[in-house]
């Protein structure tokens, strides 16, 4: 969308076409990562998705609600009203202007950011019955590759999460790989997170490479085809 005409949208918006908006975040992610790793993330699985069925891509969304990494420099995070906010005006524009099929793919999957945007898509389709819409996280599909290819315990900015970078933005990674074993505990609602694990990562980044991360990637839009096709009953154009 960031390339068409208020006309050219009109006209492609008489075929009802998906339209993906890619969320991610301004967060730290180590020492080795950028902190737009998760907006790069969800733009390129967006970009891939919206080829096999001429969907529409909205312009991203680089910001999300971020608390477990707050107190890192360069973290900035928005209150999660403020994404519930986001997500419901988007949606609700979308479907004012004819579109009937949104999907949010966020690249950050924090609980409280994930929660605010099924909360504005709710509210988005409680006023327009005929919007159907969809939320997840490319990486609620990436994660399933853990206890198979990958350690259980692999998290933000471990092996998975370093590989996809290699592949997608290999000069924006750096060369210090660093290990982190620790995570907040379950369940507990905590005024700084970012104790439990100081380096900000999960996992073993010294262990990641673009191979791996072209796989995850061609694994992760596989399956959310699947769910596009299933969901919104779209078939492929190539």
């Amino acid at each position: 969308m960031d390339e068409i005409t208020s006309a050219d949208f009109a006209r492609l918006a008489e075929a009802k076409p998906l339209v993906i908006v890619p969320f991610g975040s301004v967060e730290e992610h180590g020492n080795h990562l950028p902190l737009c790793t998760d907006a790069y993330q969800a733009e390129e699985i967006a970009s891939r998705v919206a080829k096999e069925f001429g969907a529409l891509v909205c312009p991203p969304m680089r910001y999300g609600e971020c608390k477990s990494t707050r107190n890192f420099p360069g973290t900035i995070s928005l209150r999660g009203d403020t994404v519930e906010a986001i997500a419901f005006d988007i949606a609700y524009e979308l479907a004012r202007n004819g579109i009937d099929k949104v999907m949010f793919l966020t690249g950050h999957a924090g609980s409280a950011h994930m929660s605010a945007l099924r909360a504005g898509a709710l509210r988005a389709v409680e006023k327009n019955p005929r919007l159907k819409a969809m939320v997840l996280s490319d990486y609620d599909i990436a994660y399933d590759l853990r206890g198979k290819e990958f350690p259980e315990n692999d998290g933000h900015a471990g092996e998975i999460e370093t590989s996809r970078m290699l592949r997608l933005r290999p000069e924006l990674v750096g060369r210090s790989r660093p290990k982190g074993t620790t995570r907040p505990p379950k369940y507990m609602v905590l005024r700084d997170p970012e104790k439990y694990f100081p380096s900000g990562v999960m996992g073993d980044s010294t262990k990641a490479s673009s191979k791996k991360g072209a796989n995850i990637d061609d694994y992760v839009v596989k399956e959310l085809c699947k769910l596009v096709a299933e969901n919104f009953g779209l078939k492929r154009v190539r």
